[in-house]
């Protein structure tokens, strides 16, 4: 069974930072591109970052690009997101998935519950 358990949101002042990880289980994920999408409150799933299976091919949206640093340890299965001058518009529900950003966005079922980050002073 594949499962995916975000941790490391939470409330944080403009300009503030924080540390995504996402542990997966039940797949090969050392042989996985690895994804973050966002999804704010009425608003589509949004792609964030892909990294691939050897994490030297980091891909980001460009509203975060300079700001957040995706990066993995194939080791633990855990994949991060380390998220730096963060602003109001960054607040939403963080995911992660298993694959490209098409295939993460597009099927809910293909990444975990998330993990809320609000950004407000």
């Amino acid at each position: 069974q594949i499962q995916f358990v975000e941790s490391g949101g939470g409330m944080v002042q403009p300009g503030g930072s924080l540390r995504l990880s996402c542990v997966a289980s039940g797949f090969t994920f050392s042989s996985t591109d690895m994804t973050w999408v966002r999804q704010a409150p009425g608003k589509a799933p949004e792609w964030v970052s892909t990294l691939n299976p050897d994490g030297d091919r980091p891909t980001y949206v460009d509203s975060v690009k300079g700001r957040f640093t995706i990066s993995r340890d194939n080791t633990k299965n855990t994949l991060y997101l380390q998220m730096n001058t963060l602003q109001p518009e960054d607040t939403a529900l963080y995911s992660c998935g298993r694959g490209p950003k098409w295939m993460v966005v597009s099927f809910s079922g293909n990444r975990g519950q998330g993990t809320q980050v609000t950004v407000s002073s």
